[in-house]
């Protein structure tokens, strides 16, 4: 018999009625034959709530603790949507992470899985049950509850679709699957009916946000098919899977912002070996995640460096760079918050020249100015002004003929 798991983000899970809709879609795979495992998020913006109340309790909040508390949101929607399932009459059993033997390295609020036990989930197949469990969290080496960060359900689904050899892993979100752009952004983008694996990582990378960026790692890695489908309906999705070398791969096929960055600029830095590696290094030992870098020529031995990190890093990083600045005497640091980043994503420009060149002739054609730029080999990356974005991703959208003959919209999907 086919094994799927489907896992349900926190929109889809977000109240009683939308529980009993997802025990609903359960019913209606158990009864194509197919036993069904399922991973569920927190109910909606349970997660911020819990948040919201431990910053009311406490200015201190210890690393384990938090794991603890954030923890409960998903035991709370496993536990519901198997009394949702019981009401139909179909057997189902809730397990935490540690149940079902998630176990993860100790790093509290971003623990990494090490392994998937799941001899308990086998046996609730083995026994006809529907085995519900909770995302975003595991088990330590210590024996602690630990959390996995941003798209941790994302990761526990297919995590437990790698270990129990699953023949696809359901992604439902309340969105129809990957789309040529954001919707919301650019309401002619189309649904992609398949996407790369290499492509889904550059587009979960750069800001795209259907997809966590450990999910569809960890699925590469171990071969496991991706659905994007929507909780809300029946339509098909959109399939994540590995290129194929003989089919003709689109030049481009969508193209992501990120509007969650700020660009840092430290002034008249020494041009010296060994510096960049020092700031670099500073940085990386305060947690700060650096992305884009781009440093200037040199001129009179010194020398502009910028880079591009999450706004929510910025703070941590005041005290880093202003050492910085002092140690190295540079002149200053500036910072941008009112910036984005656009990029285009496509297995095809590999072999196809005049990629950058149409990308660019575009922006400056709408009089958009681009203030720094990234490549890989699928993928090319600028920043602009936040003013610009919407303007950015529409105008290249149709550059490329990604626009579809009508207008979709759609709400911004969650992620936990």
């Amino acid at each position: 018999m086919a094994l799927v798991i489907q896992k349900y983000g926190g929109t889809s899970v977000a109240d009683a009625d939308r529980l009993k809709a997802v025990a609903e879609h359960i019913a209606f795979t158990r009864r194509r034959g197919t036993d069904v495992v399922v991973v569920v998020s927190a109910m909606g913006k349970e997660t911020d709530k819990l948040i919201a109340l431990a910053n009311q309790v406490s200015s201190v909040r210890p690393d384990r603790e938090m794991d603890m508390l954030l923890s409960t949101g998903e035991r709370r929607s496993m536990a519901l949507l198997c009394m949702a399932l019981a009401e139909m009459g179909i057997p189902a059993r809730s397990y935490t992470g540690s149940q079902v033997g998630i176990i993860t390295d100790n790093a509290h609020g971003h623990a990494k899985i090490l392994e998937v036990r799941g001899d308990r989930v086998r046996d609730a197949i083995a026994e006809g049950v529907v085995a519900v469990v909770a995302g975003f969290q595991g088990q330590s080496l210590g024996r602690e509850i630990t959390t996995l960060g941003r798209g941790g359900s994302d990761t526990t689904a297919v995590a437990l679709a790698a270990a129990l050899e699953a023949d696809v892993c359901e992604i439902y979100t309340d969105v129809t699957g990957v789309f040529s752009a954001d919707p919301r952004v650019c309401p002619l983008a189309r649904r992609l009916a398949r996407v790369s694996f290499e492509e889904m990582l550059e587009t979960a990378a750069v800001g795209g946000r259907v997809l966590a960026l450990r999910s569809v790692e960890f699925a590469r890695n171990h071969d496991v098919p991706l659905h994007v489908r929507s909780s809300f309906t029946w339509e098909p999705g959109t399939w994540i899977v590995p290129e194929e070398p003989d089919m003709e791969a689109p030049i481009i096929s969508n193209i992501a912002h990120d509007l969650s960055e700020a660009k840092v600029t430290i002034t008249n830095v020494p041009d010296r070996p060994g510096v960049a590696a020092k700031i670099l290094r500073s940085l990386a030992e305060a947690d700060v995640n650096i992305d884009m870098i781009v440093q200037n020529t040199s001129t009179d031995g010194t020398t502009d460096m910028s880079f591009t990190m999450p706004k929510s890093d910025l703070e941590a990083s005041r005290k880093v760079l202003a050492d910085l600045v002092s140690e190295l005497e540079a002149s200053g640091v500036t910072t941008q918050t009112d910036i984005a980043k656009v990029s285009l994503i496509g297995a095809g420009m590999k072999t196809s020249p005049g990629v950058a060149a149409t990308m660019f002739e575009t922006l400056a054609e709408q009089k958009i100015n681009i203030e720094m730029i990234s490549t890989s080999t699928i993928r090319i990356s600028v920043v602009v002004s936040r003013d610009d974005v919407e303007t950015a991703v529409q105008s290249l959208h149709t550059a490329f003929g990604l626009d579809s003959e009508v207008s979709y919209s759609a709400p911004l999907p969650e992620r936990r």
